[in-house]
């Protein structure tokens, strides 16, 4: 019962947040043109110095673990990768491809990843180390596939395609924000406290606003259209690809904090950056956004019943 209303605390709040956003926009005190403004400000600054600050306040160096490194890359590599084939196997409309395959692999790891740890644990624990490992991958995956699948008629060819997509990468402010963070937790630089306040004030409006913005861009009608591929996306989000990876992480021997940070990494609600990445890279930010909507709404069972089910098997 305690994880459960844990979890509910978690994940509630996120979605009444997206409900205000949706309320204001109906009591016009939001418009498209604050909604494209907002969403600009979260791409470009707020979210990239968020990133910034959890992982440049971050030390990694104490809790290094090869293995658990190795296996959080090959995981988010595969998982990436993997879904992102299902999409273009077997959905029909192919401008969702994107926008499904991130939204089905991208979750809420650097949000929710060390909080869970600590509630269970008292302290962070591998949540840091998951987090390096596997938010990198994240946003430079979710820069490939979103560019590939972007605008199909209009792509560059041949050659074009690949310059797009490593321009994308490494002009991607939230890449940016990320490998600029790591050289403070690798060799643990100090920032100092009033920078480190203004950073903290500004990278805390990153996911508010971004809440906001996906409540108030939030369309019913269109997001009921798309609602098998949202159910699709929500099912491996939140059970399929746990259910695929964790007997790969029990038998490398993986168990307590390491197992709990895996859970996040795999079974997490989709984060805001989905919709964020999505509607600032051309694709599907409805179903990008039905996505989140849907995962924060379950993720409150499925993360719970997964704790449980860690728990009965003893590994956590």
């Amino acid at each position: 019962m305690d994880h459960f209303i844990f979890s509910l605390n978690a994940t509630l709040p996120v979605f009444l947040v997206i409900l205000l956003g949706w309320v204001l926009m109906q009591l016009k005190l939001f418009n498209r043109e604050f909604l494209k403004v907002a969403d600009r400000y979260v791409f470009k600054v707020a979210l990239p110095l968020l990133l910034f600050h959890d992982i440049a306040t971050t030390d990694i160096r104490s809790v290094f673990n090869g293995k658990f490194v190795i296996f959080c890359m090959t995981a988010t590599t595969l998982m990436f990768f993997g879904v992102w084939l299902l999409a273009r196997l077997f959905l029909k409309d192919k401008s969702m491809t994107g926008a499904f395959a991130q939204a089905s692999a991208r979750g809420s790891a650097a949000i929710l990843g060390i909080a869970f740890v600590q509630n269970i644990y008292g302290e962070s624990g591998m949540a840091p180390l998951m987090i390096v490992s596997a938010v990198p991958l994240y946003n430079i995956y979710s820069v490939i596939i979103l560019t590939v699948s972007a605008d199909q008629s209009s792509q560059p060819k041949k050659g074009g395609l690949l310059k797009t997509t490593l321009f994308n990468i490494i002009t991607n402010p939230i890449i940016l924000g990320i490998f600029a963070g790591l050289p403070f937790s690798l060799f643990q630089i100090p920032i100092p406290l009033i920078p480190l306040k203004a950073l903290s004030n500004v990278a805390a409006t990153a996911t508010p606003i971004a809440l906001l913005s996906i409540g108030a861009g939030f369309e019913g009608r269109k997001a009921l259209a798309k609602i098998r591929p949202t159910l699709a996306a929500s099912f491996l989000k939140l059970i399929g690809i746990p259910a695929f990876f964790f007997p790969f992480a029990l038998q490398l021997g993986f168990s307590g904090s390491e197992m709990v940070a895996i859970l996040v990494m795999l079974g997490s609600p989709a984060t805001v950056s989905c919709y964020i990445m999505a509607k600032n890279m051309g694709n599907d930010e409805v179903l990008t956004s039905s996505i989140i909507v849907l995962t924060t709404l379950l993720s409150s069972v499925t993360l719970t019943g997964w704790i449980f089910f860690l728990r009965t098997m003893g590994l956590i």
